[in-house]
């Protein structure tokens, strides 16, 4: 039995399939997937069906995609991407998306010691908040007031996390430190608009994991959503986005010994769609 994480998917079912080809990917195995499962890519409904059918094998996180098309299933007025339309008139779209839902923001393994989420852990967490934090989100998206959240999700402030933030300041907070985090500043501050690899930090601002830390996170951190960067492992992190819907490739690590995988992709986008 392995353990294998696949940075985000975003609708690229085919180079999915030809990646666990390659792996050999075996009814004993499992997958750590690191979110965004949907968008861009031109078969969203086909790797959502996929991935839920595999069932206890797979362990997803959400991603920001994941978190729009949710919105735009509870009635969010945003615009429709045309790759998720087939999911939006899908008949098992209720089933597909209440599973989706129901997704965790953090998934964390001591046995194996590692910690996957989209965008990774912010330094002025630790890891019993970042499970906290991930907890009272995953349980607002759960709870009868969902469809509010939805409506309230999008948005950049606050931008600073605070422990007194309440209401939909601090889910929303939890929600962009978890899928949207790229640079950040010692005081925990984000930004937002940019999005290059690690040399076009804005200034004040550095990489979310080269900011030090006040306490060892005691994980190896696995995250997806900064495709500029690519697969890329660092000391305490491996960044697995390697960007497969703008044509780079698809890659998969086994978690057990830390070999890799890569499955070149022809790209569905071009940077700046």
């Amino acid at each position: 039995m392995a353990t294998y994480a696949i940075g985000d998917i975003q609708g690229c079912y085919d180079e999915l399939m030809r990646l666990l080809e390659q792996i050999d990917f075996g009814s004993d195995d499992r997958l750590w997937l690191t979110g965004d499962l949907v968008n861009r890519g031109p078969r969203s409904l086909e790797t959502l069906r996929y991935v839920r059918q595999l069932g206890d094998r797979a362990v997803t996180v959400l991603g920001n995609h994941d978190l729009h098309l949710l919105a735009l299933h509870h009635g969010n007025s945003r615009k429709l991407d045309p790759t998720l339309a087939p999911i939006m008139a899908a008949s098992d779209r209720d089933e597909l998306l209440h599973w989706l839902q129901s997704r965790p923001l953090l998934h964390d393994d001591k046995t194996l010691g590692y910690v996957m989420t989209h965008a990774g852990i912010p330094h002025v967490w630790t890891l019993k908040q970042a499970r906290q934090y991930a907890l009272e989100l995953e349980q607002a998206l759960q709870h009868a007031d969902a469809p509010e959240f939805f409506q309230q999700m999008y948005g950049n402030q606050p931008d600073c996390w605070h422990d007194e933030l309440t209401g939909i300041d601090r889910l929303r907070a939890i929600t962009n430190y978890f899928t949207r985090m790229r640079f950040i500043k010692a005081d925990g501050t984000l930004e937002f608009k940019a999005n290059g690899g690690l040399d076009t930090a804005p200034k004040g601002f550095l990489p979310w994991f080269e900011q030090p830390r006040s306490k060892p996170l005691k994980r190896h951190q696995l995250f997806g959503h900064w495709a500029a960067l690519g697969f890329n492992q660092l000391p305490g992190i491996t960044a697995l986005d390697s960007g497969c819907v703008w044509g780079n490739a698809l890659t998969a690590v086994r978690l057990e010994d830390g070999r890799w995988f890569s499955q070149p992709c022809p790209g569905n986008r071009t940077p700046g769609e």
